[in-house]
């Protein structure tokens, strides 16, 4: 037994479960007590029109107990639908059940006899236990409360029914166990909801972590791979899924790769680093570099550019791709991204107290984009363009910013170029070069 209460202690207390069943327990109660209101009134009317309803007669008194219930009934109907009421459902559900199940007996007392309709009391019973199959210990207590008038308030006044003694046994046995059977019965029901909501509460809990986890994923994918890339790349693969939850599907992962015929492709190279690193410790080498190029994810983010990769101290930056709001003119973007990591490296070199210069070279024209790997995504650029870019970076000079003929076309209105003259590209022979100073 005790056992029993500590279960059902801890199931109460659990505030989900608490909360269900105090909403549950009112919708019921509610309904219950409508059906009590018709099933009133249909008795009323009958012992009216078939009952004899003279003066001092047991039908005409038990039409005016009834009616006294019945107004009883609509008053907790009225509470129940109160705030009050929503807070105590289980409170209003003892009166209204003493309310219906002394009334026999009462009337019963009046007549100076104890009350021979048990089945009322169990019909009673069934149905509590039938519309409102929780808190167990409330029908315990309303069975109990009736028991103790039959048994009590009888024995005082020394009244007996009129078929078998008060205190017969086959009669007690017969009630106690309807009494315990319906309430195990609401245990039980109690038992199995209580075990329901867990299980849809764990249920949610693995839906939201699985939830996260996807939005994590799909995080680290957008930091690795442009929006429009990485939405690709999520389409293709939840196809996949579906494809391995249904045979019938088969969806192999689509390559993705564009041609763009206009892009403009940034280089830049911290220039001595790799000597720098191998005279301070490493994680001061890693330091220096996070910020660095935090500073330049910062300002392609800025100018609406994509960033593509860093290899070792190196940064790829490109414009003129389809991002999510790409920037209008992507060469004027990437020519005031470059003049931005040109100041950005001197506060740099001032705070670190290290000569940290940069070196720069910007090409536009067209290019393939597309993503390699199959667990380690990367997405790349390549085609004449890219490399004339990574040329004009390795081919500069520290702390200036070479670009080609194509840029020069492009940002001489508006910006400060200076040629520097005829200059041998590796693979490419000899092709007229300019250095970005800054805007007009």
């Amino acid at each position: 037994m005790r056992a029993v209460v500590d279960w059902w202690m801890r199931t109460c207390r659990h505030p989900d479960y608490a909360e269900w069943q105090r909403q549950f327990m009112a919708k019921r109660l509610l309904l219950g007590l409508w059906v009590a209101v018709f099933v009133y009134l249909t008795f009323i009317i009958l012992r009216i029109t078939q009952g004899d309803t003279t003066a001092g007669s047991s039908d005409r008194l038990w039409v005016t107990m009834a009616a006294i219930a019945e107004v009883a009934i609509i008053s907790a109907i009225v509470v129940l639908n109160t705030p009050l009421g929503h807070r105590y459902p289980g409170r209003i559900f003892i009166l209204v059940s003493w309310a219906i199940t002394l009334l026999e007996q009462g009337l019963a007392t009046l007549e100076h006899r104890a009350s021979t309709a048990e089945y009322l009391w169990t019909l009673a019973f069934l149905v509590q236990a039938t519309l409102i199959p929780v808190r167990w210990p409330l029908h315990l207590i309303s069975q109990l409360g009736v028991l103790a008038y039959y048994y009590g308030v009888n024995t005082f006044l020394g009244l007996t029914p009129e078929n078998h003694a008060l205190w017969d046994l086959r009669h007690t046995m017969y009630i106690v166990w309807f009494c315990s059977i319906c309430n195990v019965s609401v245990a039980l029901y109690e038992t199995l909801k209580y075990a329901e909501l867990g299980a849809q509460r764990a249920l949610y809990q693995e839906q939201q972590a699985l939830r996260r986890e996807k939005d994590r994923s799909e995080q680290l994918l957008l930091n690795i791979l442009p929006e429009t890339i990485a939405k690709q790349l999520m389409a293709q693969q939840e196809k996949v899924r579906r494809a391995s939850l249904d045979d019938s599907l088969d969806y192999p992962r689509e390559l993705i790769a564009d041609h763009f015929a206009d892009a403009t492709i940034l280089f830049a190279d911290i220039v001595g680093f790799t000597q720098l690193s191998s005279r301070i410790p490493a994680a001061d080498v890693v330091a220096i570099l996070n910020t660095i190029f935090s500073e330049f994810d910062a300002l392609a983010e800025e100018y609406q550019l994509e960033k593509i990769k860093t290899i070792g101290d190196a940064y790829m930056v490109v414009g003129g791709l389809p991002i999510e709001h790409p920037a209008q003119d992507h060469v004027a973007a990437i020519a005031d991204m470059a003049l931005d990591m040109q100041k950005a490296m001197t506060t740099f070199s001032e705070y670190y107290n290290r000569p940290l210069r940069i070196r720069i070279g910007i090409n536009t024209g067209p290019v393939v984009a597309g993503v390699i790997g199959r667990k380690k995504f990367i997405y790349d650029l390549w085609g004449d363009a890219v490399n004339l870019a990574s040329r004009m970076e390795s081919q500069g000079q520290p702390d200036c910013i070479q670009v080609t003929q194509s840029v020069y076309e492009r940002l001489r209105d508006c910006y400060i170029l200076k040629p520097r003259g005829i200059v041998a590209i590796k693979g490419k022979g000899d092709l007229s070069t300019y250095w970005l100073l800054g805007r007009k």
